[in-house]
């Protein structure tokens, strides 16, 4: 009998078969990301007074939500010393874990960078340079949840790329409730590259970040996971800064076969369920079977969580185990949900994989469970979620970089361009446009017209 220390999930079934199947499908499927309009109006406040008061605002409001006196934010700074006293006290378990688990997402990033993340340039035939220089940004800010958890798998995944991208300072705020920090995540944080920490928290520390006060510095960047509020603030403040992504409730889709063991898919499904009670799993599958087969694990599995309360309302509410025609269909629900993580259960994953347009991180195997990649595996956590991995991607190395064009035309090249430049200028009715253009062309007047800036340049840099 179901107690309420014992909880119940049932997560919604469904049948593609079914006449109203896209309806029910659909309102499952919902979620809104309007944010409360209270909320809304006291981040403006907040961000507002921090931009005018700086320092004594983000004091201010720690005080008020953190229950953390100081009488300075330079008392609030986590300096190197205490990270690495943080990284020495921890257990040589969880020393070990963080920094094998560093240097495989190191690995990854080094990797993404020579894939895309370098400056690279051509020549025409007519001597033109084309080309993009990629650079890092000066100051990223990292915010690191510390509310009802802690994790120091956030400070891996935001500061390693941001490290490898060759960002030179990483700033990460990290909210402290009742003065409490967390070891492991201020551990974390000189294994992954951080420069300096503020144990400020909430959308006073992505005020800070972003407009810059006498202690904390003014960033280009947040990146990084957190509550309403601070995702409300990370909205306000795009524009001044560069943000991430707006993340919605964590989200996993398994494509089962039937193959995998059902305790394995059911423990997947909990993996993100247990982040809140919004968080969505869904269970996509043939075979009938199964699904019964996976809802037997769960009521066995379930009441050994100790986050078994949280789990449940997620699966009632937002979870559901879906029988489809075959798993051809199922990847084809798969590309319309777009999910953050998707598993593919099955025995033969590359089967289905190229079928799969639309997902965050895809996990292809049996033995490939969402939680490794959470932590370990490589590439990054930070995922895109509510379906905008349709157009959006994981955090990576590039996102801590910019990239400039460069162009040097050549006096033959400025022969050919100037003249197209200048049909499609007088087209458009901008004649400065087209004279520009059109006085680099030979006979145009220009005393040094038969040698181009581009040509003047590298006769200076072939003189240095």
């Amino acid at each position: 009998m179901t107690t309420p220390e014992m909880p119940c999930a049932r997560p919604l079934r469904l049948d593609t078969t079914e006449p109203d199947f896209a309806t029910r499908f659909a309102e499952r499927l919902h979620w809104s990301a309007e944010t409360d309009a209270e909320i809304e109006a006291r981040v403006a406040q907040i961000l507002a007074d921090v931009r005018a008061r700086g320092d004594a605002a983000v004091l201010e409001y720690t005080r008020r939500f953190d229950g953390v006196e100081a009488a300075s934010v330079a008392e609030l700074e986590i300096g190197p010393q205490a990270l690495r006293a943080a990284f020495e006290a921890i257990p040589a378990a969880q020393r070990d874990a963080l920094q094998q688990a560093a240097a495989r997402i190191r690995r990854y990033h080094e990797a993404q960078l020579d894939a895309c993340g370098r400056s690279w340039q051509y020549r025409d035939t007519d001597g033109t340079l084309l080309g993009q220089k990629v650079t890092p940004l000066d100051r990223v800010g990292l915010y690191v949840p510390g509310g009802k958890a802690a994790y120091p798998s956030s400070v891996l995944m935001n500061a390693i790329p941001a490290h490898v991208a060759g960002v030179p300072e990483i700033v990460m705020v990290v909210p402290t409730p009742r003065g409490e920090r967390n070891p492991l995540v201020l551990a974390a944080a000189p294994v992954a590259g951080v420069h300096r920490a503020f144990a400020i928290g909430g959308a006073q520390a992505v005020a800070a970040l972003a407009y810059g006060t006498a202690t904390v510095p003014k960033v280009d960047k947040i990146t990084g996971p957190g509550n309403a509020y601070v995702a409300s603030a990370k909205k306000h403040v795009f524009g001044t800064v560069g943000i991430d992504m707006i993340a919605g409730p964590s989200e996993i889709l398994v494509l089962a076969d039937g193959t995998t063991p059902p305790d394995w898919v059911a423990m997947d499904l909990f993996s993100q369920a247990e982040h809140d009670e919004l968080a969505q799993s869904i269970l996509l599958c043939p075979d009938a079977a199964y699904l019964d087969a996976v809802q037997a694990a769960i009521d066995r599995l379930l009441p050994t969580m100790p986050r078994a309360a949280i789990i449940a309302r997620s699966l009632n509410g937002r979870g559901a185990l879906i029988r489809t025609r075959s798993m051809a269909e199922a990847c084809e629900l798969s590309n319309r949900i777009a999910p953050e993580h998707l598993e593919i259960a099955s025995a033969e994953p590359q089967r289905w994989e190229p079928l799969l347009r639309h997902a965050g991180a895809i996990f292809l195997g049996a033995y490939t469970s969402e939680s490794l990649g959470d932590y370990c595996a490589g590439p990054n956590h930070v995922l895109p979620t509510s379906g905008t991995a349709r157009f959006s991607s994981p955090l990576g190395v590039y996102d801590f970089q910019k990239r400039s064009s460069l162009i040097a035309v050549s006096a033959d090249g400025a022969q050919t361009l100037g003249r197209i430049a200048s049909v499609l200028a007088h087209g458009e009715g901008l004649t400065a446009h087209a004279r520009a253009a059109e006085l680099r062309l030979h006979g145009a007047g220009h005393p040094d017209a038969a040698v181009s800036g581009g040509q003047r340049a590298g006769g200076a840099e072939g003189a240095q």
